[in-house]
């Protein structure tokens, strides 16, 4: 039986489509009675050892073959020129690597490295484990936590565009990038169709760049206008990200053939709930609204909740145009000026949005729950509902901060809703969760597109609210789709590596926090507790987020570090995700009400392909988010040295050094430096090595994670550099942060502009009661000192 076993494991695991399992999947594959369960066990256990198979991570397993240590993932261009490689983790070939993808799971590559790789290719990348080249040779050399990765072929070219400035003398023409750390100098070796100046903005499409010691060949796509004009940053910021703005005749003609009314026989099939308080609470300005809620406590207690989310699938059929373009794009993009959806707007701000008062189909996922918020029954339903009201989240929340009135039913529920949402919140933390939140800051602009005012927005109650719900109904569609072995899309957030979670332990400590073991949730939540309210905790919270890895889909159920959830996917935004549109198709067999025939869904295969893919469009899109909004915050601040009367930010000290002050606008999330200069009383302060602090002829001290109010004072936007005045001294943190700099701490070195423009003013002043330090270096019998 054993060799018959091994045999019939050996053929499962190298089938053409196998896709790794772990011993119960394999179980039931191969038909293994209970007995034989440890027969199996104990035959994984030799093949591991002989070096066949391979344990990868949630207790999977795969044949090792060898793939001569290379990998295929995705490269991201940061910032000044940094870039990172992320490994597929749904790539079969990866898979079935015999690598430690969770270590490999993302790496950094210098320019050489990246040969000529641009931002979003698909590549494939050789990776080597050992010593690091500066170890080489030399004792103590052996190091097998150094791994350096190098792109060996591109697969795919990423949908981003290099945009740049157009320059021409009449007979050549090239482009020059706008980040050429990220992008070479484009040849232009035919005459733009379009009419194009030299010095203006313009989108070039790749045509060839085989090596990167030949030049890269391209044509002008498009002229963007010339730099600083209305709108001509932003447009740069989506051209230079891929992202598509457009929609083509054959999508909207499909998306416009769509009626207002519901067919009878449509209406007859779904449930209705048009008469039933079922509201929304979005930001004031959203147009697309997804998703609606009712809340009702129940006669035995605890409670009953209704998330209805806009039925996407009802409209957008696999196959159709609508379809391929919705999966092209990935996800809606939110920039600072605009909004790039994923649907055409007669559906995504008509026909799916759930407005109040008109019909609209919905997925509703019914919930009941105990007094101490436990799920004990989940059902889900195709149906109609007539929302009578929307609310913002201001107004939700003036509702719960006031006074209450038992005769409004729909005030009565919203204060019942937040009765059910604090109870799922506790339940939540105490099962593992951690509290990442984050207050919002939005960026004002004038009807020009230009930046004046920033707005700042607390997460409060109604937020929390909605939030609890949408992740109460994702979790319940996850498990009753995993329950019934239904292939779908799942939202993933894997495990941190442990030596990332050690740092951010270190920089903690560095704080005067006991930080424990931080590869347990219980250390790690305490943690999180003990810096609430605190001046330094932005910066702590900020570093953790660095520590852990990346949320992706999959079409694995891997679970969700953050949220500490074992089943978790995305159902409640398919007007703006992808992802849920497909989970809403698998979902439609287990309704109670399902339509005859249900949509078509991908197969395993197909959803590692489309996973990877929306996965790579909603990183593009984040980083084009975010490039937009500093943007702009750039522009609001360069206009601030210039105003009579400056505005104040609150700041927190992260790094001292002679030359200055290093600093976190806590509010903008953006760094700057206070030179020696610009401190209060400047000339009264003195750099104070020893206890890495400023200090002053007062007993005043500046020291490390102190609380500051600043003004901005000089600006450069294209470094990104802020210079700021201390206008007030704040609390100092209840723990002084330890003597010296942590490499782990999160303030950053300071740039090189900074250095060189502060470098002289930021020696230690000499008065005249200095005294020189005398040598270290002993002295030889008879006194004199032995010259070199």
């Amino acid at each position: 039986m054993p060799k018959q076993l091994e045999q019939r494991l050996l053929n499962l695991l190298s089938a053409e489509n196998y896709r790794p399992l772990n011993k119960s999947e394999l179980s039931r594959e191969l038909d293994v009675s209970s007995k034989e369960r440890s027969e199996l066990r104990g035959l994984l256990a030799e093949l591991i050892k002989r070096g066949q198979i391979t344990r990868l991570q949630k207790g999977r397993f795969a044949l090792r073959r060898n793939s001569g240590n290379r990998l295929v993932g995705s490269i991201r261009i940061h910032k000044g020129g940094r870039a990172s490689f992320t490994t597929d983790l749904t790539d079969p070939e990866n898979l079935k690597s015999g690598l430690d993808l969770q270590k490999l799971g993302r790496l950094r590559l210098s320019g050489r490295e990246m040969g000529n790789a641009l931002n979003g290719d698909r590549v494939e990348v050789k990776i080597k484990i050992g010593s690091p080249p500066w170890k080489r040779g030399k004792p103590g050399g052996k190091d097998d936590d150094f791994v350096q990765a190098l792109v060996t072929r591109i697969i795919e070219r990423g949908r981003a565009r290099i945009v740049g400035t157009y320059q021409s003398d009449g007979k050549h023409s090239h482009v020059l990038p706008m980040d050429p750390d990220a992008s070479p100098v484009v040849q232009i070796p035919e005459r733009p169709k379009m009419d194009v100046i030299s010095g203006q903005l313009v989108s070039v499409e790749l045509i060839q760049w085989d090596r990167t010691d030949q030049p890269a060949t391209g044509r002008v796509i498009q002229v963007l206008g010339w730099p600083g004009d209305p709108g001509v940053d932003i447009e740069a910021i989506i051209q230079k990200h891929g992202l598509s703005v457009d929609f083509s005749d054959p999508v909207l003609d499909e998306a416009r053939a769509y009626k207002d009314e519901i067919a009878p026989e449509e209406r007859k099939r779904r449930i209705d709930w048009t008469d039933r308080p079922v509201i929304t609470i979005d930001p004031a300005t959203a147009k697309d609204h997804d998703d609606a809620v009712f809340v009702r406590k129940l006669d035995k207690g605890g409670w009953e909740l209704a998330v209805h989310i806009a039925d996407v699938s009802a409209y957008v059929k696999p196959g159709t145009a609508l379809d391929e373009e919705a999966q092209a794009r990935g996800n809606s993009t939110y920039l600072v000026d605009r909004v790039l959806p994923m649907l055409p707007p007669d559906l995504s701000n008509d026909l799916c949005s759930l407005r109040p008062g008109v019909e609209r189909l919905t997925k509703c996922a019914l919930i009941e729950f105990s007094e101490d918020g436990r799920p004990t029954r989940s059902r889900f339903y195709d149906c109609v509902i007539l929302s009578p009201v929307k609310f913002s989240y201001e107004e939700a929340q003036t509702v719960l901060e006031g006074p209450k009135s038992p005769k409004d039913p729909i005030h009565q529920m919203i204060l019942e809703s937040w009765e059910l949402a604090s109870v799922l919140r506790q339940r939540r933390f105490a099962r593992g969760s951690l509290d990442l939140d984050f207050p919002e800051v939005s960026v004002i602009l004038n009807d020009k597109g230009h930046a004046v005012g920033i707005k700042k927005t607390e997460h409060n109650e109604s937020h929390k609210l909605i939030e609890e719900f949408m992740l109460a109904a994702n979790e319940s569609v996850a498990r009753a789709i995993k329950g019934r072995g239904k292939p779908t899309v799942y939202r993933v957030h894997e495990d941190p590596d442990f030596d990332k979670l050690k740092e951010f332990g270190e920089l903690a400590s560095h704080h005067g926090y006991k930080a424990g073991d931080m590869s347990n949730k219980a250390h790690l939540q305490a943690l999180l507790e003990a810096i609430k309210g605190s001046i330094e905790a932005p910066s702590i919270k900020l570093g953790l987020l660095k520590s852990l890895k990346r949320a992706a889909y999959s079409p694995d159920p891997l679970g969700h570090y953050g949220l500490g959830k074992t089943d978790y996917t995305h159902f409640t935004s398919p007007i703006r995700r992808y992802a849920d549109l497909i989970v809403h198709r698998s979902l439609q067999p287990l309704l109670e009400n399902p339509p005859k025939p249900t949509d078509k869904t991908p197969s395993y295969a197909e959803l590692s392909s489309i996973t990877n893919h929306i996965s790579t469009t909603e990183r593009a899109s984040g980083d084009a988010e975010n490039e937009s909004k500093k943007l702009k915050l750039f522009e609001y601040l360069s206009d601030q040295p210039h105003e009579e009367r400056r505005e104040h930010f609150q700041a927190t000290v992260t790094d001292i050094r002679p030359m200055g002050v290093f600093i976190e606008l806590v509010d903008l999330s953006l760094r700057a430096l206070v030179s020696r200069d610009e401190l209060p009383d400047k000339e009264r302060w003195f750099f104070d090595n020893g206890l890495s602090r400023f200090a002053n002829s007062k007993g005043e001290t500046i020291v490390l994670g102190q609380a500051l109010t600043v003004e901005v004072i000089r600006v450069n936007s294209q470094k990104e550099e802020l210079d700021c005045r201390v206008v007030k001294l704040g609390p100092k943190p209840k723990v002084v942060p330890s003597q010296g700099r942590s490499r782990h701490q999160s303030g950053s070195r300071p740039k090189k502009g900074h250095q060189e423009a502060k470098g002289k003013a930021a020696q230690p002043s000499k008065g005249k009661n200095h005294k020189k330090k005398p040598s270290r270096r002993r002295k030889k019998p008879g006194g004199k000192r032995k010259r070199r």
